[in-house]
């Protein structure tokens, strides 16, 4: 078994008296794909959250590829690690959040120049290789706003790619998009897990999960219920939970 590149122990959210997350323990080794489901308020994208501490953890430690946070650290230290972890992580968000006033190569570049402090020609060019990757090199100079949900996410996940992450994260990244749409920019994930990145996903598509994933967590009230490799998961869950959940979910989706 190969040493976890996120290890997250013990992990509790709280937000005012609700326990969002409920010391959540769970580790992901690295190339491996992770996909996390279950319905709506389990707890899901605060997890995921959590790990790049978009929402700051109540108690519990995250780390990635070596770099730890814990409930001891405070202070200056915490916020480089902070810092760092963030460096390791890209996020894909459901809603996109590209800068409307900022062509698609800016949106790509801005962390790299702002936050990395890489040249702005060499940032150019590394974005414009993941533009290429994404498909939408034609589309460099255009604004977010003459984009279709599916191409603005695609340029998202080019804009996390650039900062060469070690892990990657996706909050429901096909949910804010037609039907139509969603195959292009599944496509487009599909590809990055097979170079071998390390991805979180939190999803509803559960035929990416089903044909992607080398992992499907099943959560529910701020607990992971059950895991397993997805053919395990999708044809004799052993938890009466993810069963009902299956089944209902299945039956709606066909």
């Amino acid at each position: 078994m190969m040493n976890p590149i996120v290890r997250i122990t013990d992990l509790y959210k709280d937000f005012g008296p609700l326990r969002v997350l409920k010391g959540i323990t769970l580790h992901v080794t690295q190339r491996e794909v992770v996909c996390i489901i279950g319905r709506s308020g389990s707890g899901k994208s605060t997890l995921l959250r959590s790990i790049n501490f978009l929402e700051e953890p109540t108690s519990g430690s995250v780390e990635v590829d070596g770099v730890e946070v814990n409930s001891q650290l405070d202070g200056r230290q915490r916020k480089q690690r902070i810092h760092q972890i963030r460096l390791l992580t890209g996020m894909v968000f459901q809603e996109f959040n590209l800068f409307p006033h900022k062509s698609v190569i800016d949106n790509i570049i801005e962390a790299l120049v702002v936050v990395k402090k890489v040249p702005r020609k060499q940032a150019v060019q590394i974005g414009e290789m993941f533009l290429k990757k994404v498909g939408l090199i034609q589309k460099r100079d255009e604004y977010p706003a003459r984009l279709s949900g599916g191409q603005k996410q695609r340029v998202a996940i080019a804009r996390a790619l650039a900062m060469e992450p070690k892990v990657m994260l996706f909050d429901e990244p096909t949910s804010a998009l037609d039907p139509e749409l969603i195959g292009e920019v599944i496509n487009v994930m599909e590809a990055v897990a097979n170079e071998g990145m390390t991805m979180l996903v939190v999803t509803h598509e559960m035929s990416f999960a089903r044909d992607t994933a080398d992992r499907v967590i099943y959560m529910e009230d701020g607990a992971l219920v059950e895991e397993g490799a997805p053919s395990e998961m999708f044809s004799v869950p052993r938890d009466p939970r993810t069963s009902q959940f299956l089944q209902r979910y299945l039956s709606q989706h066909g």
